[in-house]
């Protein structure tokens, strides 16, 4: 989607819709331009008490005559003082929906009547919230017939492809928008990659859109192949793959924007590009969603298409290990021990709980950056989605301060976190009887086991775990955002990386 600003009174824009942002706590005369040029829509269903700016309450008129928007949408979003971010964010995602039923392409949106309460980070969100609502996965379809019949009519509206946000009282913006627009466009890459087939999006495919995305903005990218993973001694990422065709890959990329020699801050996401469970087969229902078993990996590699473009002034590595975990006649069994990159021995019991196995041998592979922090982001474990449902993503760590820097990068995103605890006594689940730990500890904690079980990997620098199984896809109450992938932590990720740049 194209954004732009324009100092504009929004009765005089020429668009086919304009969105006017209402506040319930201010006055409704402050719009009277807009509502004389819509046939005072506004003020009388405010006078019957059908409209009064709550929030996500909507009304569209229609200019019948003269110049400026042919239609004018009053978009309610609460009182103006509490019109937080993410309200915001959902409030653009509700213009654009709007626009795709009045099959419009492009729309312009005013929250002049918001007075005071529209600043950088108001304008970041609304245009973050265009922009991710404008995205739709289309790339496989194929185009309905042009004969003029109507035999194969489209039932997909046009894409809204762009977006201004018109006003008179607001200045010093360009910066928000360029900054909102970045970390949507890098959030939509990643739900393309997501919403991609897994005979599509293999290991390979992952390693060769990493390699075109570093040489477009001027990251180092190298990936590392079966051969060059067996001279790592990468046996757990290597166990995993056994029982596909399909080879694996380890993604890693750096941007070297800050001081020469300044530890890097580290991005970890695992790339399981089809989860079947291995041996431990999966149930059929259901099974197509583990195309999205990657996602984590995908939100990385979103997260350092905007670093590379920001040209962000800090140090910033990833590592994303990426294979596909099928059955077959050379698959890991129930059972099996296999070695870690880091030489600690693992007692596979469950060859379904593979993506701790795949990213403990990229967690040990980032220790050897000696980085500043570590975050790794994962579809983990159904016990995270029967504890936190599909709202907040789990968090786990092991250091205060930056649990406290992920927590405020959620809240800021609208992809928030919950923190869960660790500790010894549940690290004991894990432990076994023939190896020096087990991939599994049982039904109880899961999250919080599969978590301690990456700590063994993690090293010495501060690390935090997000287990974004119940937030990186599914059905979705966010305007801003249609079922499917929503490349969840991909903006969060970015917004800890700008304010660790002292952004």
């Amino acid at each position: 989607m194209r954004l732009e600003l324009a100092h504009a009174s929004p009765e005089s824009v020429e668009t086919p819709l304009m969105v006017a942002l209402v506040a319930a706590d201010r006055p409704f005369e402050d719009l009277r331009d807009l509502d004389a040029a819509s046939g005072r829509t506004l003020s009388l269903a405010a006078a019957s008490g059908d409209f009064r700016g709550r929030s996500g309450e909507r009304l569209l008129g229609y200019r019948a005559d003269g110049n400026g928007p042919r239609r004018v949408l009053f978009l309610g979003v609460g009182n103006a003082a509490s019109a937080a971010p993410e309200e915001l964010r959902s409030a653009a995602g509700r213009a654009v929906r709007t626009a795709e039923r009045c099959r419009v392409t492009s729309l312009a949106l005013c929250a002049d009547h918001l007075s005071g309460s529209v600043d950088e980070a108001a304008v970041q969100a609304l245009a973050e919230g265009l922009a991710l609502a404008s995205w739709r996965y289309d790339e496989l379809r194929s185009q309905p017939a042009a004969d003029g019949c109507g035999a194969l009519e489209d039932t997909h509206p046009p894409m809204v492809e762009s977006a201004l946000i018109a006003g008179t009282r607001g200045s010093g913006w360009e910066g928000a928008l360029a900054r909102g627009t970045l970390f949507a466009d890098a959030e939509n890459w990643a739900r393309t990659l997501q919403a991609r087939p897994a005979n599509v999006a293999t290991p390979s495919h992952l390693a060769a859109e990493a390699r075109r995305m570093a040489d477009e903005v001027g990251l180092e990218c190298k990936v590392l192949g079966p051969g060059e993973l067996e001279e790592e001694r990468m046996g757990a990422l290597l166990a995993v793959s056994r029982g596909s065709r399909e080879e694996p890959r380890l993604i890693v990329l750096r941007h070297r924007g800050g001081k020469s020699g300044e530890a890097p801050l580290v991005l970890v996401g695992k790339g399981l590009t089809f989860d079947a469970g291995g041996i431990s087969l999966k149930p059929a229902k259901g099974m197509e969603k583990m195309k999205y078993d990657m996602s984590g990996g995908a939100a990385v590699l979103g997260a350092m298409l905007a670093v590379g473009r920001l040209g962000l002034e800090a140090n910033v590595a990833a590592v994303v290990p990426c294979a596909e975990n099928l059955p077959g006649g050379m698959a890991t069994k129930p059972g099996d021990v296999v070695r870690t990159r880091a030489g600690k021995s693992v007692e596979v019991v469950n060859t379904d709980a593979e993506g701790r196995l795949i990213l403990a041998d990229a967690l040990d592979y980032a220790k050897g950056w000696r980085p500043a922090a570590v975050v790794d982001c994962a579809t983990l474990t159904g016990a995270c989605v029967v504890a936190l449902g599909h709202h907040r993503s789990a968090l786990l760590d092991s250091d205060e301060e930056l649990a406290r820097e992920i927590l405020a990068a959620g809240e800021r995103s609208g992809e928030r976190c919950w923190r869960l605890p660790m500790g010894a006594e549940y690290r004991k689940q894990l432990d076994s009887d023939c190896a020096d730990l087990k991939n599994v500890g049982g039904r109880a904690a899961g999250t919080i086991t599969a978590a301690c079980f990456l700590a063994e990997f993690a090293g010495d620098a501060p690390w935090a775990h997000l287990d974004i199984a119940g937030t990186a896809y599914g059905s979705s109450d966010r305007p801003y955002l249609r079922d499917g992938p929503t490349g969840t932590p991909c903006r969060l990720l970015l917004e800890w990386l700008w304010a660790r740049a002292g952004r």
